[in-house]
């Protein structure tokens, strides 16, 4: 790889003509000439970074690979989380270390303000709303947002336009009457341990196979299994030291 610098300099007086000659066709001026910077093939090595998926890591799969969930994308994004508070926390925590703004509409805000006070390095980068009192959040791509909503096994529809840029999770800590429908909505689903009964519901909405239908009731605090119609994927999320401090360890129900 060769490439050479063309440092900025005024014109000198009456050299209009001789800029005129040395013009060459498509490539403009001809620079000063200037010993070429040379990087050997043996040194390519060293300008490798790894780039892997954008999103945040929410822990490891059966592999021990690291597992990402993008979030943020330029169209509306809809996650259900059929799971505990403290699994949607940790997803929060994350996402605000990558620098989203998370929003939290929830009945108990007393339970989501040690995980506000603790995101953001002292910075209001989590808020936390009443039941139907969140306003637009005015996400971009520049300044994404995370909406999480933790209103019960039966959430009433949100008031929130959709919009680029903002993702929503709506926390389900079981399957209430109108799970179907907030289900089917959904672009992406996270189950942790449910009942057979509820196995059964999942199942059907999703389509799931009957190993992962046999593993939902028996799954750990820390496992959850992120399935679309299409593709399945269990986690295993474990908490950093910061984030043990501020959370707790993993657990199923709060």
């Amino acid at each position: 790889m060769a490439y050479q610098t063309y440092p900025a300099h005024a014109p000198e007086p009456g050299a209009e003509q001789a800029r005129v000659k040395n013009i060459r066709p498509g490539f403009g001026l001809r620079g000063p000439r200037r010993e070429r910077h040379v990087l050997s093939p043996e040194d390519l090595g060293a300008l490798a970074f790894p780039v892997g998926d954008d999103g945040v890591v929410i822990g490891v799969d059966p592999q021990q690979q690291p597992a990402v969930l993008g979030l943020f994308r330029p169209t509306p994004y809809e996650l259900v989380l059929v799971g505990g508070m403290w699994t949607a926390q940790i997803i929060a925590l994350r996402a605000a270390a990558t620098g989203a703004r998370i929003a939290v509409e929830t009945g108990r805000p007393q339970a989501w303000a040690p995980m506000a006070q603790a995101a953001g390095g002292g910075q209001p980068c989590v808020t936390i709303h009443q039941a139907g009192r969140l306003g637009a959040q005015g996400a971009s791509v520049a300044s994404p947002v995370l909406v999480v909503r933790d209103l019960g096994a039966r959430p009433p529809r949100s008031r929130l336009s959709a919009a680029p840029w903002q993702t929503t999770v709506t926390l389900l800590p079981y399957l209430g009457p109108n799970a179907s429908r907030v289900l089917n909505a959904a672009d992406l689903v996270g189950i942790q341990r449910v009942s057979p009964q509820e196995a059964e519901l999942l199942a059907r909405v999703l389509s799931l196979g009957d190993q992962e239908v046999a593993a939902l009731p028996t799954l750990g605090d820390n496992i959850t299994l992120w399935a679309t119609r299409m593709r399945r994927q269990f986690v295993m999320t474990n908490p950093g030291e910061a984030e043990a401090q501020v959370l707790g360890l993993a657990r199923r129900m709060d």
